[in-house]
């Protein structure tokens, strides 16, 4: 019993690394881009986040659109992304929108 439910809480920490390219072992800090457009420049920056717990519970917003509306943004120049993670154990999944 103690292995199958070490090899299910294994599963579910590693479920939550397909997201990101890479993943450290102990720390993660990763920022990408995912989109960009044909608006040139940007004045305004918007952000909306999920949050991850354990790699059991994650919960939020991360759309473009919400952090578009956080901003003030109606025309979208481009779309980074950032992961955090500590450990597996806390994890934050950042949706950056730059524009105007």
């Amino acid at each position: 019993m103690k292995k199958l439910l070490l090899a299910a809480v294994a599963a579910l920490a590693c479920a939550s690394c397909a997201k990101s390219p890479v993943m450290g072992g102990i720390y993660t800090d990763i920022k990408d881009g995912m989109a960009v457009t044909g608006n040139a420049g940007s004045t305004k920056v918007g952000t909306a986040e999920v949050k991850g717990y354990v790699g059991l519970v994650a919960m939020g917003d991360a759309s473009i659109q919400t952090a578009a509306r956080e901003a003030g943004i109606t025309r979208i120049h481009h779309v980074d992304y950032q992961t955090k993670s500590y450990v597996g154990v806390y994890t934050i999944y950042t949706v950056i929108v730059y524009g105007d």
